[in-house]
């Protein structure tokens, strides 16, 4: 394991919240960060870099504190055509059993990217290797991560291969990977990221481009899709649908199922301004609702072509980023309200004089201490990108590993200062515990649990989890 020294710059707090570069990435410690960030059930964030590490290539797996002490547990093979994984695009998964899960666009046995597993105490092994099969008809290039589903498989997608050369969504248990679907271009292509599974047990996704054809875009403006367990894929919308692309194009964001039930996410282009995104609204059953197209300020200040998953934080509202525009044209991290108000709350800098941070591409997270945590893809003194906090005056509070479970099982719930906490419930329900650290949980889940808002009693009060717990049957 390799210790970085910390490189911290803190920005004014501007109208109660404040903006911290917490570290400036190099060449050693991993360059261009493109997935977002993972808070672990030690308190820490895990996160990985395209390029980077040896040699200055290949990629790395970086864990940073909230305060941003910064390590580096795993450097990605370098070599070209190495049999090991490399150059991942997407952040990582850490599942029920403690692993982190991820994937890499490079690399593998056949150079086409490869599904791996990491443990926390540095040890990756590569699971899967895509172009397996003949023509790779099993998928290429996975820019999107991986999601855990109620029956604790993975699944995800390629951005490439499979029957119609446009891209798959597969399953992968231990006993070997299953292709669920390939994209033909009539039905979506190239499917950038990764899927969400929602509350009815469906999984939903976007592809970033097919179906509609016109001269905005020639390989089709990207759909939204739903895909049951065993396969079946239904298109909800095709981008683009509208006149000058007003509901928007090229999705490269997931989706995000929020309290409400519906799913949200973004655009990178389209919209009814200048064709510079759009943030949406979809319901499971299809129906579309733009909440707001960007560039409707001079200059495009409100942000420009946004390309991360919105996050929907324990104030109800959705945080994203923008990789370009703000009032510096060099990105911007926003808040938007269910109901489509946008509020910008950080514009990045190049220019000279400014904290060097810019082009922020992946999305936010939000760790149990209430804050944002992001990445830039460039900027810092080396040009290799940045990692910072943002808070807005959250407060703190629990999150479970995974947001599903049947009665018996045991379940990280994670938090900070947690340390002599005396009770923790399901729904109200007490469950048995065990607290392994200030910032985890294990508990039990109890008998006669429902489904619903996990609590934890600590010394410092009562902290309640962000999203329900579903208690499976």
């Amino acid at each position: 394991m390799y210790t970085v020294a910390l490189w911290a710059a803190t920005a004014a707090a501007l109208s109660a919240q404040t903006f911290t570069t917490l570290y400036r990435l190099n060449d050693t410690t991993g360059a261009d960060p493109l997935g977002a960030m993972a808070q672990g059930i030690d308190g820490n964030l895990y996160g990985t870099t395209f390029l980077g590490g040896s040699e200055g290539i290949g990629g790395t797996i970086f864990k940073i504190t909230p305060s941003g002490a910064l390590t580096i547990p795993y450097r990605f093979c370098p070599q070209s055509g190495c049999t090991g994984a490399q150059s991942p695009i997407a952040g990582l998964l850490q599942a029920a059993d403690g692993d982190f899960y991820g994937t890499t666009q490079e690399g593998g046995a056949n150079s086409s990217g490869a599904i791996f597993k990491f443990t926390p105490s540095g040890t990756l092994t590569t699971l899967y290797s895509f172009c397996s099969r003949t023509a790779c008809a099993d998928g290429e290039f996975p820019s999107a991560g991986l999601i855990q589903a109620t029956d604790g498989n993975f699944y995800g997608t390629t951005s490439g291969g499979g029957a119609g050369n446009h891209g798959t969504i597969y399953k992968i248990t231990p006993s070997g990977l299953t292709t669920l679907h390939s994209f033909n271009g009539a039905d979506g292509a190239y499917p950038y990221a990764g899927l969400v599974q929602a509350t009815n047990g469906d999984f939903y996704g976007t592809a970033t481009f097919g179906e509609t054809y016109n001269e905005s875009c020639t390989e089709g403006c990207g759909t939204v899709f739903r895909i049951s367990p065993s396969g079946a894929l239904t298109t909800l919308h095709s981008f683009c649908s509208l006149a000058d692309c007003a509901d928007g194009t090229l999705p490269y964001a997931g989706l995000v199922q929020a309290a409400d039930g519906n799913l949200y996410g973004t655009t990178a282009a389209g919209g009814a301004r200048d064709g510079v995104g759009t943030v949406f609204k979809i319901t499971s059953s299809g129906t579309l609702t733009t909440l707001y197209s960007f560039c409707t300020q001079v200059s495009c200040t409100d942000g420009d072509s946004p390309e991360g998953t919105l996050v929907q934080a324990t104030d109800g509202n959705f945080y994203g980023t923008t990789k370009y525009g703000g009032a510096n044209n060099s990105g911007t991290i926003f808040k938007i309200t269910p109901s489509g108000k946008l509020t910008t709350l950080h514009a990045f800098c190049f220019q000279r004089g400014c904290v060097e941070h810019y082009y922020p591409v992946a999305g936010l997270v939000q760790a149990t201490n209430g804050d944002l945590y992001g990445t830039t893809t460039d900027g810092g003194l080396y040009g290799a990108g940045t990692v910072f906090s943002l808070s807005v005056g959250l407060g703190a509070f629990v999150k479970t590993l995974t947001i599903f479970g049947k009665v018996g099982a045991e379940v990280w719930v994670l938090g900070a200062d947690l340390t002599g906490a005396s009770s923790v419930s399901f729904d109200g329900v007490e469950a048995v515990f065990e607290v392994v650290s200030s910032a985890g949980i294990v508990a039990t889940v109890p008998d006669g649990a429902r489904s619903g808002i996990v609590q934890v009693v600590t010394p410092g009060g009562t902290l309640s989890s962000n999203v329900p717990f579903r208690v499976l049957p």
